[in-house]
């Protein structure tokens, strides 16, 4: 696909559902798409999908999934954004600002105060292009052996006007998305 077949306003849209085959439509089948395998970490799958279809093809998506955490020691939910994904062919064009604003917009309709992602370290401009912040401390996840720390960066945005991130050890009581 030619930078001139991209629409002027590409638009994100919720879909129905997410599927393996979807996220090959954007990723390919590689082994690791993500590049996070060497993290060793499970993850969750998300529920809520959107994403951007050009000329019938999936080429952008975002997951959202409502998380439990703590955060000094007080219980909260955050809104996690994961599965952010967009054809290597398409990137640079705007998508993943797209697609994640429409998970964010969504997210705020949720309920929680903050939205969470996790990401590798050279995405963490990208992601506070998008008004992200690194989240200040070291974040607990956890796995099947039980909580470690997140090895990947810890991200934030506020899902309501004033919100701040509040000070204290952040342990999400689940695995990540």
């Amino acid at each position: 696909m030619t930078e001139d077949l991209i629409p002027a306003s590409p638009t994100a849209t919720r879909l129905a559902r997410y599927t393996p085959t979807d996220q090959n439509e954007i990723l390919g089948d590689g082994a690791d798409p993500f590049g996070v395998a060497d993290a060793g970490l499970t993850w969750l799958p998300k529920e809520d999908h959107f994403g951007i279809r050009l000329e019938g093809r999936l080429v952008a998506h975002a997951g959202l999934l409502r998380l439990p955490l703590s955060i000094g020691g007080r219980d909260a939910e955050v809104v996690g954004v994961g599965g952010v994904a967009v054809a290597s062919d398409l990137r640079g064009r705007g998508l993943a600002r797209l697609v994640v604003a429409a998970a964010v917009d969504h997210a705020r309709t949720m309920g929680p105060q903050h939205g969470l992602l996790f990401c590798r370290p050279a995405l963490v401009p990208l992601y506070q292009r998008l008004g992200w912040q690194p989240v200040p401390q070291d974040v607990q996840v956890e796995q099947p052996e039980g909580p470690v720390v997140m090895p990947l960066r810890t991200m934030w945005t506020p899902l309501r006007p004033g919100v701040n991130w509040p000070a204290g050890e952040v342990r999400l009581r689940s695995f990540p998305m």
